[in-house]
């Protein structure tokens, strides 16, 4: 009897100590995560990933994942962020948002065929989602498809017509491909609800400077750079149209203003440069060319060139959808 009942006895107090670090364990995760969460909302992402870690090595919560996943994109951290959403993905496969988080992230590394791949399993687990055929269109138009980014555009737009996020989107797939009369009703849709809408004015100018309408599309990047002074895409768009003109003064007080205004412009550098060598000032075209390779190194700023137009749909920081 005496043995079993010391065996009970120890097995018992075991079971006893075991029990209060699992308490004790607890009651830490959940002081570390709610730290992390208060951190994060008043902006303080090195202690909230701090807390964040701190929490998951005591227990591998799923919600806490994701909270450490945003605070890692949130500070520019793309590789383990991308690390934890796949981490995310194998734990609950079945959760369609993390998908959509994921795809997210891909863009934001411009990996477009994982991109891809994350948005079609968002797809796959919810067909309803209009977000996550809005980031299938957004990585068709990354892998260069414009007919295959309309159409998948389109199935969002069907899904939530008041989607002006995928309207602006297939609105500049049209324009690329030409489709003006359909890229206008887009962008009349978008004006509808919101009238001053930049990227929609900007994508009417280019609309109607396609077509001819060249004082009108004068008007919209001018009205941008009025109702945003620092909006750089009117200033180019503008200037542009001033140098197609052969409005060479205009132009370069435009650009003049524009780095006025942005000193680190490297486009409007560019484009002055070029406005200066069609006006004979060759000395002045090669400065402002080293400026603007200065600024931008990795992209090659040459006046003798064709300038690439830029993408009017700018790559936002995260897009939505995000957790």
């Amino acid at each position: 009897m005496m043995p079993n009942f010391l065996k009970s006895l120890f097995s018992g107090k075991q079971e006893s100590t075991e029990d209060e670090k699992k308490k004790s364990d607890q009651k830490k995760f959940e002081v570390f995560k709610y730290d992390g969460l208060r951190a994060q909302r008043m902006g303080r992402l090195d202690y909230a990933m701090k807390c964040f870690n701190e929490a998951l090595a005591l227990d591998e919560d799923f919600e806490t994942m994701g909270y450490l996943s945003q605070a890692y994109i949130q500070t520019g951290q793309y590789a383990p962020a991308r690390e934890l959403l796949e981490r995310m993905t194998a734990l609950e496969p079945h959760v369609a948002r993390t998908f959509i988080s994921l795809a997210n992230l891909c863009y934001l590394q411009e990996d477009y065929p994982a991109m891809e791949a994350a948005a079609n399993k968002a797809i796959a687990l919810d067909e309803g989602d209009a977000m996550a055929f809005y980031l299938l269109g957004k990585a068709r138009k990354g892998l260069g498809d414009d007919l295959m980014t309309v159409a998948h555009l389109t199935q969002a737009i069907a899904l939530r017509d008041d989607f002006m996020e995928a309207r602006l989107a297939r609105a500049e797939a049209l324009l690329g491909m030409k489709q003006y009369k359909e890229a206008m009703e887009d962008i009349d849709a978008i004006l509808a609800h919101t009238p001053e809408e930049e990227t929609a004015i900007l994508l009417r100018g280019k609309v109607r400077e396609a077509t001819g309408k060249v004082e009108e599309a004068e008007a919209d990047y001018r009205l941008i750079t009025e109702i945003n002074p620092f909006n750089q895409q009117a200033y180019l768009y503008l200037g542009q149209l001033y140098i197609g003109q052969k409005k060479l003064d205009e132009a370069l007080s435009l650009f003049d203003e524009a780095i006025e205004l942005n000193p680190e412009f490297a486009e409007a550098y560019k484009e002055r440069g070029r406005a200066k060598l069609l006006n004979g000032d060759k000395e002045g075209s090669i400065a402002d060319v080293k400026k603007a390779m200065e600024l931008k190194p990795e992209e090659e700023a040459t006046v003798n060139g064709e300038f690439r137009t830029p993408d009017l749909g700018s790559k936002p920081e995260v897009l939505p959808g995000l957790f």
